[in-house]
């Protein structure tokens, strides 16, 4: 993406403060290649762990299909993390209500509809579980 090399300049410089608070930096090694790779990436806090949602057609985040050492660039510093993908719709479904009931914002963006009792609603919940991943990413 042509915004990418604009990211990371930014969360690597001291202007990191105007995108640090929900954009981060991971860095992890290809299975296949071996190489490190450097990704900006939106994320949320939730229940202590940082997630992340990419769509399923995006191959990058197959690289943590298991769970992988990465390190994350977070408020300006580098910090070692274990970051996994979770594919299992069920458990993408019932992550994506948690975060969606954290944070109501997120869900408009993803065109979900919150109910009047301040849930999602769940058709529109299962549709972006077909298409999406979750990365949810502990910091040691």
């Amino acid at each position: 993406m042509w915004f990418n090399p604009i990211m990371k300049f930014l969360l690597r410089s001291p202007l990191h403060p105007l995108v640090s608070n929900n954009i981060m930096l991971m860095t992890y090694t290809g299975r296949k290649s071996g190489k490190s790779y450097t990704t900006p990436m939106n994320y949320f806090t939730l229940d202590g762990a940082l997630y992340t949602t990419s769509t399923r057609e995006r191959v990058w985040w197959r690289n943590l299909r298991g769970g992988a050492e990465v390190s994350v660039r977070l408020h300006g510093k580098d910090v070692p993390a274990w970051a996994e993908s979770i594919v299992d719709h069920n458990e993408v479904t019932q992550a994506l209500v948690q975060t969606f009931q954290a944070n109501p914002r997120l869900a408009r963006y993803m065109d979900v509809r919150i109910n009047p009792d301040g849930k999602p609603d769940p058709a529109d919940v299962d549709r972006l579980a077909g298409e999406r991943v979750i990365v949810r990413t502990v910091l040691k």
